[in-house]
């Protein structure tokens, strides 16, 4: 299995507040967030790939010693996370595990994703709908409706920033995103390959209610991660 980390952006929201660094650099515990999950999913035997961009050679230095492949998006500043992972396409052949490098993650959350069947399937957390970043309609298990400004009566979760695409699906994901390419919609998420589809493509989803995680796009997450790690939040206290 291989596991591609999207790491390339900026990170807008919360670049006032790091002093240029990657959010993916910031440490947990002492250990960078991005070494942290790399590490993790090196011990279910992956092989990692990590697409970088903005101060690249930060996250490589956060990564130094571990066995990783690099792919450089040099159009970062003016693309998004679509664009990063199409320059690593040519990975894009076994069972995938795809997911943005600012996620910090338990380790629950990882076994559950593997642990699901379907050909591709959404990592997202029912507990978290009154207030987020992304969320989801689901309908029976598939993403139905997807936005950050869906409605409240509309919202059933929040997407929490990995997916899985088995190898049985990869030929279609990879024939979206070069649709998507060659539209010039190299603006779009690389989430927008799935989203594009829902219409006439089931595109599973899978609950990790009660699990701690948390994407960095304030200062605040990075704090939640902080108080996680000094056991002043639970699992089940906190879903996001």
């Amino acid at each position: 299995m291989k596991a591609i980390l999207l790491a390339a952006g900026k990170g807008t929201r919360i670049s006032r507040m790091i002093e240029n660094v990657p959010k993916s650099t910031l440490p947990i515990n002492g250990v960078p967030l991005i070494r942290h999950t790399v590490t993790m999913l090196l011990e279910h035997g992956m092989e990692i790939y990590v697409c970088v961009g903005y101060q690249n050679h930060l996250i490589q230095k956060a990564l130094q010693g571990l066995e990783v492949t690099y792919y450089h998006n040099p159009f970062y500043d003016v693309t998004n996370s679509i664009a990063s992972l199409w320059f690593a396409r040519q990975e894009i052949n076994d069972d995938m595990l795809i997911l943005n490098a600012d996620v910090f993650f338990s380790p629950e959350i990882l076994k559950r994703i593997l642990s699901d069947r379907h050909e591709v399937v959404m990592a997202m957390d029912t507990d978290r709908v009154e207030v987020g970043d992304y969320f989801f309609q689901t309908v029976n298990g598939c993403v139905k409706k997807y936005g950050k400004d869906l409605p409240r009566e509309d919202r059933t979760c929040e997407y929490v920033g990995i997916a899985k695409v088995e190898k049985r699906f990869t030929e279609t994901f990879c024939d979206q995103m070069e649709q998507l390419i060659h539209a010039q919609e190299h603006g779009k998420w690389w989430e927008d390959i799935l989203y594009t589809m829902t219409h006439n493509q089931n595109i599973y989803t899978i609950d990790v209610k009660g699990c701690f995680w948390s994407e960095i796009d304030y200062f605040d997450d990075y704090e939640r991660i902080l108080e996680y790690i000094d056991g002043k939040i639970k699992d089940y206290d906190y879903g996001g």
